[in-house]
């Protein structure tokens, strides 16, 4: 582990649990002067629940222009202007994403939420969170989310 940290990881999915995450990276971003990097992924389609009738090359563009604007959003709503902030939207698997990402920046922290899903819910979905701790070179800050948050 590197101190102090000169590049900090916040994923996000624009939930309420990955914004108090964000908000932690950002209070650890201005203590250490860090780069502040914000990614987002796109998951693929067979995550998304989509209908049988969709065109697919219509909706993975217009699922990147939403999380595109809401990136810009969160950037100029939730990020102090006194930071340096590196905001990607990518598409993929979203724990893979994180950890390539991490590995190609040279990241040495990431802060990320647990959204504290259990049983099917789990199942379903799995744990970008847990994949994410398992994987990466560096150190993981989980912010664990409320059930208010959810």
């Amino acid at each position: 582990m590197r101190l102090p940290f000169k590049k900090i990881l916040a994923p996000t999915d624009f939930s309420n649990p990955s914004y108090s995450a964000l908000d932690m990276a950002v209070e650890l971003a201005e203590h250490f002067n860090a780069e502040l990097h914000l990614l987002h992924v796109v998951p693929p389609l067979h995550v998304v629940p989509v209908p049988v009738n969709v065109e697919v090359p219509l909706y993975e563009t217009e699922m990147r222009a939403a999380a595109e604007r809401s990136m810009q959003e969160l950037v100029e709503q939730r990020i102090p202007k006194s930071l340096t902030v590196f905001a990607s939207v990518v598409w993929g698997d979203p724990a893979d994403e994180i950890i390539a990402y991490q590995k190609e920046k040279d990241i040495d922290l990431i802060v990320i939420a647990t959204h504290g899903r259990s049983g099917w819910k789990r199942w379903v979905f799995g744990s970008v969170t847990e994949k994410v701790v398992r994987t990466p070179t560096c150190p993981v800050l989980t912010i664990n989310a409320s059930q208010e948050e959810e």
